[in-house]
Parts: structure tokens; sequence; C-alpha cells
């Protein structure tokens, strides 16, 4: 069904783009509608045309998502190196026969093992024991092009086929984090292996090929001016609705189409259509929709965290202030020394949910670079793939430095932990950091939610009893979010939990299981509160 309604909205784009603009039906939008005269001439039809895209230029009217802030570069030049190619209707087909595949895969269960047994055997058994079922199930989906895949011819003869199909499943899950939850670290570790060259020497063929992104594929078709263009921001901008009228909504989405309409005729070409250019347009706005979903809720939060609270003054009973030994606190900070720790830890956490594509990106380059082996050990939390992390370590230093120059000091301890036994990989590092959004998305529904519930005149009188207000209820969640949630609980010693970069969200872990032990436990409950871990199923 995903595959068939991806495939309806590229052709009803590509029907949309085969319209003239002067011809387009606008309704009552006054500021948009344009009189057709059906006597002008070929040159006054250019200069419409014209004419319209320079009004395009003019920035959408209502709220949209704005740019990445704090990037080095917010061009799009640069953002498209890390943002992968959406896939197309034929990848989406191949992409539920690797999924059904590694549902089914044993491959960490067999291979992340402590035996005195040959371990590239294993591993060399278990790649083609899963390129195996990809064949099979490829004869069962479509039997002509599976036969062609497997009669006469080896695993290392289809070595294209293996790449292309790997590859489509890591795009797939970088563009939809919520997906793939157990089925992408089968993958990773696999591709891990395949990538020594002892198992590439057994397998005869390598697994692993370059991600694909929106720049390398227009760098392939000579496209890349397409990306300095300042119609890209109107093509791939996020529109809020908000409470705006339906009417303003509309226009804005009219704004939005024929802008990616004047990209799609300016910079078509014979080695670049107006399809592909479609889907390289949707593949930069799937970025802006990631960071609208993920990165806009921590937005919202530090918004609260300054509305109610000052770093030099605080209201009687809303002290940030937390004691070390005291409702399992392990730090110990007065009210200004914490609304520091906290503010820093979510401005951090925000520019790192900002450039999250290029972190995923980096990731995957380390864990699949060839040479850069790995120890399997106890890490305290089972056996654990324990490998170095260059690049995301560097690209991590210098978002944290990017922040500490911005806030000025530093409160606590600036130590990333990667490629120990608290991170073990570049894996576990974006596992864990894609979780800040499944935490505060919750609490900042509930926030938003709180004035909708107080309009039932028995929710009002539960939230008066019980807290005195909305704004105290906020308050008091807000507060017990702020102490308990960065107060370096989560862990028996400092160097696992504590102030460090990670402990902080090891911190925010320990709150979100507490939770049913909260007085606000039932304001959860009421404003649609399920959990915080997201979507379990693919």
């Amino acid at each position: 069904m995903e595959a068939r309604a991806f495939a309806a909205q590229q052709a009803s784009d590509l029907a949309t783009l085969k319209r003239s603009s002067a011809q387009a039906d606008l309704g009552n939008d006054v500021d948009m509608k344009r009189v057709r005269d059906d006597s002008a001439s070929t040159s006054e039809a250019g200069e419409e045309a014209a004419a319209e895209e320079d009004a395009l230029e003019e920035p959408l009217r209502g709220p949209i998502a704005s740019q990445p802030a704090g990037l080095p570069s917010t061009s799009f030049a640069e953002r498209a190196r890390y943002i992968p190619l959406r896939l197309s209707h034929d990848e989406r087909k191949l992409l539920r026969l690797l999924e059904s595949a590694l549902n089914v895969s044993e491959y960490t269960d067999k291979v992340d093992i402590l035996t005195w047994r040959n371990k590239n055997q294993r591993v060399n058994a278990q790649i083609r024991d899963l390129c195996a079922i990809l064949s099979g199930l490829m004869v069962a989906t479509n039997y002509k092009k599976g036969q062609d895949l497997i009669r006469d011819r080896s695993f290392a003869d289809n070595e294209e086929f293996f790449q292309d199909i790997f590859e489509l499943g890591r795009r797939y899950k970088i563009l939809n984090p919520d997906k793939m939850r157990s089925e992408y670290g089968k993958l990773m570790y696999l591709l891990m292996d395949s990538a020594e060259p002892a198992i590439q020497e057994m397998l005869e063929f390598k697994c692993v090929r370059q991600l694909r992104t929106v720049y390398n594929f227009l760098e392939e078709r000579s496209g890349l001016a397409m990306l300095d263009d300042s119609l890209m921001h109107t093509a791939t901008a996020e529109i809020i609705a908000g409470e705006r009228p339906r009417h303003e909504v509309q226009r804005d989405i009219k704004v939005k189409e024929k802008a990616r309409e004047a990209l799609s005729r300016r910079y078509r070409s014979a080695r670049l259509s107006e399809e592909e250019i479609l889907l390289c347009i949707y593949s930069i706005s799937d970025n802006n929709s990631y960071l609208l979903f993920n990165r806009d809720p921590i937005d919202r939060f530090i918004h609260f965290f300054h509305r109610y609270f000052k770093s030099d003054s605080h209201e009687p009973g809303y002290s940030l202030a937390i004691q070390g030994g005291r409702d399992g606190a392990r730090l110990t900070h007065n009210h200004e020394r914490q609304y520091h720790y906290v503010l820093q830890s979510l401005t951090l956490w925000r520019e790192i949910s900002t450039e999250m594509f290029k972190l995923w990106y980096l990731a995957e380059s380390d864990m699949l670079r060839e040479g850069n082996s790995y120890r399997l050990c106890d890490t305290g939390q089972g056996l654990n793939r324990v490998q170095s992390a260059p690049q995301v370590g560097k690209a991590m230093q210098q978002i944290l430095n990017r922040v500490q120059s911005r806030i000025g000091s530093w409160v606590g301890s600036s130590v990333v932990h990667l490629g120990d036994h608290n991170v073990p990989n570049a894996l576990m590092f974006i596992d864990k950091y894609t979780q800040v959004p499944r935490i505060l998305n919750p609490v900042v529904s509930v926030l938003e939610e709180l004035p909708k519930l107080y309009r039932d005149s028995n929710l009002r009188s539960y939230i008066d009893s019980s807290f005195g207000g909305v704004e105290q209820c906020r308050k008091a969640i807000i507060v017990d979010f702020c102490r308990h949630a960065f107060d370096g609980s989560g862990a028996d010693n400092f160097f696992d939990a504590g102030s460090c970069i990670d402990g902080r969200l090891t911190s925010a872990w320990n709150w979100c299981s507490k939770i049913e032990k909260k007085p606000f436990y039932h304001v959860f409950k009421l404003a649609g509160w399920v959990g915080f871990d997201g979507e379990v199923k693919s």
C-alpha cells in the first residue's frame, strides 16, 4: 500500500507539472490567481511564467519550519551530502523482501557468541543463508526476475543486486528512524562483518556500497545547480497549520507546489528527468519533516523552560536545586547551576538532532570501514561489539565546542563516551540520541494538551484540586523533569551516568522509567500518553 501511495503521489505531481501555471485553478485565492489571455503571444506567456517564478521567490506567508540553525553551513548543497535519497516505487518492493529476510534471520544469535569455533566460517554461512533467502523471496515475488537472478549464477555474480538491496535498507532506516527497530541492527552487524577482508575473500563479493544521497545523485547527473536555487526553501519547507484558517494553509500548499513545478522545469535535462528532480526535492523535504517532529519538540520545551524559570530567581516551591543522595539524585546543584545545566543539555540535544542525518552518515561510515575491527565484550549489558568511531567522535566534539562557545560557561563534564562499555559503537550512539524526541515529545504534548483538558468541568475540578490550575500543573511537571531527568541518576557511578554528555540522557531515561510514581501521572494518561518508546512494530 505504501508503494502504491508513493507511486500515486509521484504521478499526481508529474501531472501537475504538465499543466500550465496560467491554467491552474486557484479558486478564490486572489493573491495567487492569474487571468488567462488566449490571445497572448508566446513571448508574453514566457514573460508571465517568468514573473510567476519571480513571485515564488517571496517566502511563504504562514508559519513554516525554519532551516536548521546552528549548522556550520545551512546551504542545501551541504545538507544534501548527508540526506539519503527517498526510495523509488521499485525499491520499496525490494525493501519488503529485505525486511522479511531480516525478520526471520538469527544472524546475531548465531554470530555474536563466545565459542571456540571459527567465527569467520559462521559469518560466511549466515551471510550466504540470508542471501539465499533474499534470492528465494525474489523468485516468489517476481518469477521472471528471480529466475534471471539465480539461473546458473553464484552469489558473486549477483553482487550488485545484494549491494543495492542492503543499501536501500540503510537509506530507509535513516529517513524513518521508528521503522526497522530490530532489523536494522542485524543488517548493520552483518554488513560490518562483511567488510572484513577475510570475510570478503570467503564470500567472493562485497555487500557494502556507498550510501546514495541527494548530493551524489545530482552530481552524477550534473544537477547540483538546483541546490543553490532560492526556490529550494519554498519547495521543501514544512507548512505548519497550527490554528490558521484552512484557506491560508491551502494557499501555502499551492505556493509550495508551484515552487516544485518551477524547479522541475528549470533544471530538467537529458540526464535529469522531472521525476528525478521531484524525488530529490521530496528527499530534502523528508529531512525537514524529520526536524519538525524530532528537533522542534526540544525547541518547544526550551520555550516552556524560559517561560516559567529564570536563572537568578525562582518562585517558592519551584526551585530547580537538587541535593546528592536525596530523591535519587547523584549531583548537587543550586537553582542557578541546575538551570544552566538543564539549558545547556537541551541545547546540545537540539544541535545533535539538527545534525542527526550527518551523524548517522558518519556512523555508518565508521562501522562499515574496511579494517575497523571490533571486539566482542561483556559491557555489563550483555555481549556487545566494541568498535572505535573516529568520524562520529570528531563531529560530536565540533558540535560540543560550538554549543560551549555559544553558551559560555559549561556545567559538568564534557566527556563523550564512544567506543567503550557505555556506548560500544556508532550504532549504539545513534540509537541513544534517537531517543531524545521519544522522551521530550510526550512531555511537550502533555504540556500543550493541558488547556484543552481544562475545558472539561470534571477535569478542571481535578486539576484545580490537585495542582491549583493549569499553570501550576505545567510548572510541577517541568520542575520535576528538570530536577530529576538531569540529576546524574541511572547508574551507580559517575563514569556511567553523572554529568557527562551521555550520562545526561541516561538520567532522562531513568526519569521516564519512574513516571508511574509521579503525582502528575494521571494527567499524562488523561492527555493521551501511552509510553516513551515510540512505535515498536515496523
